[in-house]
């Protein structure tokens, strides 16, 4: 639970609460006074569609010819003049609008506590005023499509409700809104971001009061309310809904929900919240937690101290939280932005659009092994909107079948390069890298159906990458070209700056992958549909895959400095050492072909690659800080984790516990608890054993000693398992229980808190479906189970 001596400011964002529905967010003040909501609806986007693709294939073969020659002042001028669109942004996200409730307390108040409580999904605001017990709940429901706030009191309370959709800056133009009126008893408001072609929409706020002398009167355009007991909802509808009356369906789910008791709708929202949420909880413990007393703790300052392994769980549970909030499955759903659902600016900074060079990806790191994997559908839609748009990208851009995507989209799927911004517009394979969660999606459940609806957004991919892909100049290698390492820049031999190359090492890596999904979902989909799956042209396309992949290049070892080269075959010079994308490890993750124990050469030059980075000042923003984190954790370094953990909470987290760029980005809380799930299991590897291939499930395998005991329920690991287990003292104590629900067997390798990548652990079998007990007693004398 998340607990505050104090309101937040009005002014002060960072510290108001958030709750989601998936769809419909509010950031919760919990002023005595005046309460704010700052609401978010999840398609409330500035303009509507554009065309932007530029017509450039014509120039691919001269911009390919002039990095080959490593002219690279000649690259930028011909990316600038003919590789960029017209115009160079898509489209950016905007808050809903606000709701106000003016209170007419008296000046003083006591026994504040405003909190959050993740396990229900509620923020609750208390306090005494004029002698009486003031007590506010707030939910976003997800059953009934409101945000719901209820207000008890011992005293009758008299408070007016406000809508109202305007900037809080003096020069922005505030006009964001259309009307505000009352009809029949309910204030509706209407709004259109951006002109005619963005989407409509309309809100909608009712009150009903539950004890029987409680009035509710119309003054203007606001609501007075006297009530012991009262309900506001706040309902939603856009025009990004296809064909509905706005007006109409934005009462229709405000009307009905408010003839429930308050105590129906928060029963159903409860129920939705647990059966999803309460699948997985973590609990971790150090000798420091009775010390620091924390269930009375401010979370703000809770976040700052070092000792705190309890604040670690919750961080982590506040990740899970975050992403149930944000990222539910219905139709036509979206995927959280930058700022998750929550943005309270109407220019938000990068636009709060769906960055994908690595940012919207990090947002669902932790969407499977967290036991949420549904959470992971919005994700999966977008895609295939962006396989229809980019289609005409990949012709017009670069004469290619398929379809791609560059470094950003927005809610109309726009595929076209963002920006002008040479280190990272013209990069055409953030789609491949949305692909790469398909595979990774369906290692967790093998859901044949998903694999079936997400295969021609893959296969599409994958004809965009065989056409893109080209001989190297030793005529060994297949590259990609253009190339760049997203964001960042290097020196070259002569000490020229440079953005663009062949084949840049995360590029490869990202083929890699999406080549080898491609081909391991024909394995799979044969079996369930011949005909579709051997046609010819599919055997041709699946022939021209499997002749490629041999040809994609290795990673290379730079004999410079024996870290990662950054830049595929080239041995450049980093422009900036500490910067915070550290592209080049993605092999190690959120890839998986790099590990200690199958390519320990590697293994060691990716942690050469880290503490370059990390001693020239990286991991400076929030997100990549998080990064940070799994990458230790996948090379089993506890202590680094440990480390980098307690440096995102203490520097990039505010004091709502989002995460910090600066400004607020959310990718690093879910980064983060990615990676302290990391530290705990780990599923990743594949090993040959009795010849034939096994899943290792690591437990344990980058836990810090200071984690001293801890339980872990409910987490997930590839091929069908999911596990439930605890340790004490450093070790892991029984009973472990591993259900596997696919048939499918394990090799369970049990660390010790605080080993590393030199320890190999304990190995138990799991075999057939079913839920096994490993063993029951502590590891220090461990007796093998089969």
């Amino acid at each position: 639970m998340l607990r505050y001596p104090a309101p937040a400011h009005k002014s002060d964002w960072e510290s108001a609460l958030p709750i989601g529905n998936g769809r419909l967010g509010a950031m919760v003040y919990g002023g005595v006074h005046t309460e704010t909501l700052r609401l978010n609806e999840e398609s409330v986007w500035y303009g509507g569609p554009q065309a932007r693709t530029p017509k450039s294939a014509a120039h691919l073969p001269r911009l390919r010819e002039l990095i080959r020659k490593r002219e690279h002042a000649e690259v930028d001028k011909l990316v600038k003049k003919r590789f960029l669109a017209r115009p160079r942004s898509a489209r950016h996200y905007e808050p809903l609008g606000q709701c106000y409730l003016e209170f007419e307390h008296g000046e003083e108040f006591v026994k504040y506590e405003r909190t959050l409580d993740l396990e229900k999904a509620e923020v609750m605001v208390e306090y005494t005023v004029g002698g009486s017990r003031v007590r506010r709940k707030y939910i976003a429901s997800f059953p009934d499509k409101v945000i719901a706030v209820r207000v008890e009191a011992e005293q009758p309370v008299r408070f007016s409700v406000n809508l109202t959709r305007m900037s809080d800056k003096w020069y922005e133009t505030n006009e964001f809104l259309d009307s505000v009126d009352v009809r029949d008893g309910k204030i509706v408001l209407h709004a259109t971001p951006g002109g005619k072609r963005s989407n409509s929409l309309c809100m909608v706020a009712g009150v009903k009061c539950h004890d029987a002398a409680g009035t509710v009167d119309v003054v203007g355009t606001s609501l007075e309310v006297t009530s012991t007991n009262a309900l506001i909802l706040i309902g939603v509808s856009t025009s990004y809904e296809p064909e509905i009356d706005l007006e109409k369906t934005a009462l229709e789910r405000v009307s009905p929900a408010l003839q429930h008791s308050p105590d129906a709708l928060w029963a159903r929202h409860q129920s939705d919240w647990t059966s999803i949420y309460g699948q997985q909880s973590l609990q971790l413990q150090s000798g420091q937690n009775q010390k620091l007393g924390i269930d009375n703790m401010n979370t703000s300052e809770r976040i700052r101290d070092s000792n705190d392994a309890d604040i670690i769980a919750l961080y982590q549970g506040y990740g899970r939280y975050l992403l149930l909030s944000s990222s539910r499955n219905t139709d036509r759903a979206l995927p959280p932005t930058l700022q998750g659902i929550w943005n309270p600016y109407f220019s938000p900074p990068w636009g709060a659009k769906y960055t994908i060079n690595i940012n919207l990806q990090m947002n669902y790191w932790p969407v499977n092994t967290g036991n949420l994997s549904e959470c992971h559908m919005p994700l999966f839609t977008l895609l295939h909107r962006l396989a229809i748009s980019g289609k005409d990208t990949a012709r017009e851009m670069y004469d290619c079948r398929g379809w791609c995507c560059h470094h950003n989209t927005d809610i109309w799927a726009d595929t076209a390069p963002q920006d002008e911004w040479m280190p990272a517009t013209l990069w055409p394979l953030g789609g491949a890298w949305l692909c790469v969660h398909i595979w990774e999606h369906f290692l967790f459940d093998e859901d044949i159906d998903f694999l079936k609806w997400m295969f021609p957004v893959l296969e599409g991919c994958v004809e965009f990458l065989l056409d893109f892909l080209v001989e190297d100049e030793t005529g060994i290698w297949l590259v990609t070209s253009p190339s760049l390492s997203p964001e960042n820049t290097f020196q070259d031999a002569e000490g020229r700056t440079g953005i663009f190359c062949e084949g840049s090492t995360m590029d490869i890596a990202i083929v890699r992958d999406v080549f080898t999904g491609f081909l391991n979902s024909i394995k799979r989909l044969e079996r369930h549909d011949t005909a579709t799956f051997t046609a010819q042209a599919l055997q041709d396309l699946t022939q021209r895959t499997r002749t490629a992949l041999p040809k994609l290049p290795p990673p290379i070892i730079s004999p410079t400095h024996g870290a990662l080269q950054e830049w595929g075959l080239n041995d450049y010079a980093d422009s900036e050492p500490g910067h915070r994308h550290v592209s080049h490890l993605y092999d190690l993750y959120p890839g998986s072909s790099i590990t200690p124990s199958s390519t320990p050469a590697l293994a060691a030059a990716a942690l050469t690659t880290l503490e370059r980075r990390l001693s020239h000042g990286g991991g400076h923003t929030g997100w990549s800080r998080a990064w940070l984190i799994c990458f230790f954790a996948r090379l089993r370094k506890p202590a680094q984790c440990l480390e980098n953990i307690r440096a995102l909470l203490r520097d990039s987290t505010v004091p709502n516990m989002m995460d910090n760029h600066p400004p607020v980005q959310l990718d690093g809380n879910w980064g983060g608890c990615a990676g302290i799930l990391e530290c705990l299991l780990q599923s990743h590897e594949i090993e040959e054993r009795g010849g034939k291939e096994v899943r290792i499930i690591r437990l344990l395998p980058a836990c810090p000693e200071e984690w001293s005991a801890g339980k872990l329920k409910g987490v997930k690991a590839r091929g069908g398992f999911e596990v439930d287990f605890e340790w004490n003292e450093g070790v892991v104590s029984g009973p472990v229980s591993v259900r596997s629900k696919l048939g499918y067997e394990a090799l369970v390798c049990v660390h010790r808190c605080g080993d590393d990548d030199q320890v190999a652990g304990d190995e138990y079998e799991v075999k057939g479906v079913g839920e096994h007990e490993l063993f029951t007693g502590g590891l220090r004398e461990p007796a093998k189970v089969g």
